[in-house]
C-alpha cells in the first residue's frame, strides 16, 4: 500500500510501506511537454545522494524538493534539461506511470554509484554516471552539454 506525500498538478509522490519513494504522473503527457520547471534550493560544488548535476562543479538541490523523488530507469521517460531548467518527456507518458530520469544524463560522476534494478531490457547493470558509461550508450541516451 502507498500514501501520497507530496502532490502538485503534474506528478505524485507515493511512499509504500519500506519508505521508498516515487514519483508518478497525474496527469498524460504528451513527447516533449514539460513536466515541471525546477530550480535551487541549494548549490554545492561536489555531488551529494540527493543533487543533480547542473555544470562541471555545479550540483543542486532540487528546488521543489518533491522532484527529487524521480528515480532512475535505464529506460526513461523524462529529461532533466539543464540549461533550460526543465523536465521534459521523453515519450508519452500515462497517468499513474512512474516518472523516470537517467541519472547519467546530468551525473558525469556519483556520489552513491548502485546496481540497477530498474527492469528494463536495456538495464545498464551498474549505474556510477557518465564517465563510466561504454561508448555504445552514449549513442542511445540524450545527455546535457555539460555531460557531452
Amino acid at each position: 500500500m502507498e500514501i501520497s506525500i507530496a502532490a502538485d498538478n503534474r506528478l505524485h509522490v507515493l511512499r509504500n510501506e519500506k519508505g521508498y519513494n516515487r514519483a508518478v504522473a497525474a496527469v498524460a503527457m504528451a513527447e516533449g511537454e514539460v513536466l515541471a520547471p525546477f530550480g535551487a534550493r541549494e548549490t554545492l560544488g561536489a555531488p551529494t545522494y540527493l543533487t543533480v548535476q547542473t555544470a562541471p562543479g555545479t550540483h543542486i538541490l532540487l528546488a521543489p524538493e518533491h522532484l527529487q523523488y524521480i528515480n532512475h530507469s535505464c529506460d526513461p521517460n523524462v529529461f532533466f534539461d539543464t540549461d533550460r531548467m526543465e523536465i521534459r518527456a521523453l515519450r508519452a507518458i500515462a497517468p499513474g506511470e512512474e516518472i523516470q530520469f537517467f541519472y547519467p544524463s546530468t551525473e558525469w560522476t556519483m556520489d552513491r554509484p548502485f546496481d540497477c534494478l530498474c527492469g528494463s531490457s536495456a538495464c545498464l547493470g551498474r549505474i556510477a554516471g557518465a564517465d563510466q558509461l561504454a561508448e555504445a550508450a552514449l549513442e542511445r541516451y540524450v545527455f546535457n552539454q555539460h555531460i557531452l
